[in-house]
């Protein structure tokens, strides 16, 4: 894929316009408190952590498990760069696509679920997530706060450096409409992908429709002593989610709506395959580290529910990799000033 979406450019060019640098701070900016955190708390300080928080039960779990955030929100200011700086041109198209796949697939979620967690709360609904499953407080508020206030930011930044970039180096792959595109060589592996993606996301979208709506079946104890309007709203997007990513591959495959936008089925695949893929991932590697009380531990059904996120997220961004590659092979790319 590298060689097909990664045009030879010059890594000289012109002087960076002002809003790209302006966004390129603004998302730097916005990974300090985070990352300020984060470091304190790995140094061995709890500030934010209350007394009696779970995480102070895990001491090395904890220092383990924010060093890797560190590293992850760490690579946010390093696709700034890469994003804004001439080397970044040269970059293969992999190698800036998957770390970008999966900071959207994280931060996406988190932009959209705050704001609406809030509103939610702001019309009576009940805050959760800031306790552990026998009631202990997680977090201090403020800290969700500051933290989500600036993942907010830093996806905005950083999508829009991205949607700069991507319209500069790869603009001519989505553009005209579905209807435009052959099917060509690629499209049956393409559908039955597609339609093996649809067929797997059953189970875990049916297990996040009933959470969201109430149900407590496959719900672990301690999930069930902390739900609160937070926990069904976000609920409520992962559902959206992976109705986005099913419905994107889907499109992307069998091409059945000529008069769509190619950007549109391209966006709902690439955003909901990473935010269904990541954060089925995360959970998933977050349960195996789980400890202490076993109510807290995620049954059964929630690690099936994660794992088939997982596994439908990647089968629909490999739905997408594969068109946009198919797409490179045969497109006919402007020229290079």
């Amino acid at each position: 894929m590298s060689q097909t979406l990664a045009p030879a450019v010059a890594t000289v060019g012109p002087a960076l316009p002002r809003s790209r640098r302006l966004l390129r701070a603004v998302a730097v900016v916005a990974c300090l408190p985070y990352l300020s955190l984060k470091t304190i708390w790995v140094a061995g300080s709890h500030v934010g952590i209350p007394a009696g928080s779970p995480l102070l039960d895990h001491d090395t779990a904890m220092v383990v498990a924010n060093m890797v955030t560190v590293a992850m929100d760490g690579a946010v200011i390093v696709l700034a760069l890469l994003l804004t700086r001439p080397w970044g041109r040269a970059v293969p198209a992999w190698l800036l696509a998957a770390p970008m796949w999966v900071a959207a697939g994280l931060l996406a979620p988190v932009m959209a679920g705050y704001p609406l967690q809030l509103l939610v709360r702001a019309f009576g609904g009940s805050a959760a997530g800031t306790s552990g499953g026998g009631g202990e407080p997680f977090l201090h508020e403020w800290v969700f706060a500051v933290v989500y206030i600036g993942f907010i930011v830093q996806g905005l930044a950083l999508g829009a450096l991205f949607a700069l970039y991507a319209r500069d180096r790869w603009g001519h792959l989505w553009r005209g409409r579905m209807g435009d595109l052959p099917i060509g060589p690629a499209g049956t592996a393409q559908r039955v992908t597609a339609v093996a993606a649809a067929v797997l996301a059953l189970f875990p979208l049916t297990l996040r429709a009933v959470w969201a709506l109430g149900g407590t079946t496959g719900l672990s104890a301690g999930v069930l002593a902390d739900r609160g309007s937070d926990f069904h709203v976000l609920e409520s997007l992962y559902v959206v989610y992976i109705l986005a990513a099913v419905t994107g591959g889907v499109l992307l495959a069998f091409r059945r709506v000529p008069a769509l936008p190619v950007r549109v089925p391209l966006a709902l695949a690439g955003i909901g395959s990473g935010a269904v893929a990541c954060w089925g991932g995360w959970m998933a590697a977050a349960a195996l580290v789980t400890g202490g009380d076993p109510a807290d531990r995620p049954t059964g059904l929630m690690l099936l529910a994660y794992a088939g996120q997982m596994i439908v997220g990647l089968l629909v961004a490999l739905v997408a990799a594969r068109f946009l590659a198919a797409r490179s092979a045969g497109a006919v790319r402007p020229p290079l000033a």
